[in-house]
Formats: C-alpha cells, structure tokens, sequence
C-alpha cells in the first residue's frame, strides 16, 4: 500500500475523503490533517472522539488530543480537556512553542479561550443515556477501548514533509483525570520527516509501556520495512506484556515511511484502517491477525455490511 493519508477505523473513511480533496486543492499536510481529524470530532455518531464521545465515571467528557510536526519535531498536546469543540487545533497550535506545548485540564482550557477556540457542551443526550446504563457495572481494572473504533489517527506525508494528529475521549467510564497514550508524544504519535510516522489506537496504559509509535519509527530509521515494523513491535511488546504475566488489551498501529508506504498491525482478530492512495482514491483496508500472523487484505461488500463498529 502506498498513500499519502492513513488513518485508524472505518469511522474515518469521510475524513480521509476530506483530506484528500484538500490535498488536491493545494492545502498544505497540516491543513489536510487537522481538518480530517475534525471532521471525526464533530461526528456525534462516534463516540470515541469529540463531539458524542462517552464520558467518564463522573458523566464528564474528557477529551485529549495531539499533533506533531515532523519536519520540526514540534509537538502539541492538551489532555483532559472539557467542552473545547476541536481539541486537535488547539494541539496543533501548542506544536510551534519551543516551550509550554503540552497543557492540561484548567489550563488548556484558559489557553484555548485566550486563542479564541471555540467552545460546546459535548456530551450528547445519547452518550448521556449510554452513561446511565452503565454507571452501576463499572470495574475499573477491566475497561476496554471502545469496540469498533477507537482514537482517531490520522498520518499525512505529502512526499518532502510528514505529521500526525490524533484525537480521542479515552476510556469509557474512566476515572477523571485519566489520560492515555493519545496526547504523548512517542506513545500515542511520532513523526519524522526523514523517516516516517507512526500512531496508535487501543488501551492507552498497554501503549505506553513501549512507547509504541517512537519505537515504530526507530524501526524505520533502521530500514525495516513499514508493514514489518508494525508488526514487530507489536509483537515483541506484547511477548514482553505476557512475560510480566499482564494481558493487555486492544491495541493497533498504523505507520507510513516517507516513500509513502503503509503498515499496520493489530492484536485484535480485525483492524479497519482508511488509505488515501497515490490516485487519489480512499481505499478501507482491514489488519487481520490470525494465531499471531498478520495479513492486510480489502474487506468484502459483505464484511462492510456486517460491520458494527461505527
């Protein structure tokens, strides 16, 4: 696969679409990402990111969200923000400060107003139902990713530059104040303009314990291909997992090296992912993994039929 856009889950098939129509109207990467990651935060039908997403324990929407720059290595993040419409242009905003980049709770908020971003009450009346059905079963030790989709991750590369954005709700029912792998860079993103991107999707606290994305990218550095870098890491975290005796829980990556290929690996039986190829076509691919072989493969009318994820 070759493309100039991926991005994590079915969900973000319209979004991609976006991206590359910017692209072909001579938007720059940064404009073509941001505004695909968007139009996922402002969808209420997904309830992983933005605008609908699934509150915490507390019935509050925390939202986290990041953005990095590969040509400059400049990262921006906010973590458990409330009621900012489009957290990922706040993060992206933060990435060209040398300084003071990553914010959180109160005082990104306080900065997002200063900036004039715009602000909305995101808990929709759905996902406030959802929250009421499920306040008394909360085990805190055993919550999951959202089935179906996850973080949003978008990755661009336009061929001399490369970035990535991400943006999420994190866990549902989780504590306040939890933050995931999402808004850190390394974790949850990494770009490099002279090696590639990589970003993640799942459960935030097994991602961090290998710093995923970076160590995606130091494979890349090494001349590994993408699609093996992927699933090597992936791997080779989650044997390390097992020998701690801890069973993690969802998690996928996407990546792309600067020649425009594609990767991505799972530890879920399905991964659907969205590519904005080299025609300009928006392609769904879905990752699978059987007994710990990875294949990538075009979904069938029927498996996009049968779907429930979004």
């Amino acid at each position: 696969m070759k493309g100039y856009l991926v991005a994590t889950w079915k969900m973000a098939f319209e979004s991609i679409q976006k991206g590359q129509n910017l692209l072909k109207e001579g938007a720059t990467i940064h404009k073509a990402v941001i505004e695909a990651v968007k139009t996922v935060e402002n969808n209420p039908l997904y309830h992983s990111v933005g605008y609908g997403a699934l509150p915490n324990c507390d019935g509050e929407v925390e939202l986290d969200a990041a953005y990095m720059d590969g040509d400059t290595l400049g990262f921006g993040g906010v973590m458990g923000v409330k009621n900012i419409k489009n957290p990922i242009e706040v993060a992206y905003d933060l990435c060209h400060y040398k300084r003071n980049s990553l914010l959180t709770a109160g005082g990104a908020e306080e900065y997002a107003r200063k900036r004039g971003y715009e602000f909305s009450d995101m808990l929709t009346d759905e996902a406030k139902m959802r929250y009421e059905e499920q306040q008394k079963n909360i085990d805190m030790e055993q919550l999951e990713a959202y089935g179906g989709h996850d973080t949003v991750c978008i990755i661009g590369n336009n061929g001399s530059s490369i970035a990535c954005g991400v943006s999420t709700s994190g866990l549902f029912m989780k504590l306040p104040g939890r933050v995931g792998d999402s808004p850190l860079i390394g974790s949850g993103c990494y770009a490099d303009s002279e090696i590639g991107a990589a970003a993640a999707t799942g459960v935030g606290e097994d991602i961090m314990k290998g710093c995923l994305s970076f160590a995606i990218v130091e494979k890349l550095k090494h001349q590994v291909p993408v699609q093996q870098a992927c699933e090597d890491v992936l791997n080779e975290h989650i044997a390390r997992l097992n020998r701690s005796g801890h069973c993690p829980g969802s998690i996928s990556v996407i990546a792309m090296d600067m020649d425009h290929n594609i990767g991505a690996a799972t530890n879920q039986n399905a991964f659907p992912f969205v590519v904005g190829d080299m025609e300009g076509n928006t392609v769904l691919y879905i990752a699978i993994n059987e007994d710990n072989k990875m294949s990538v493969i075009r979904p069938t009318q029927a498996w996009i039929d049968a779907y429930e994820g979004d």
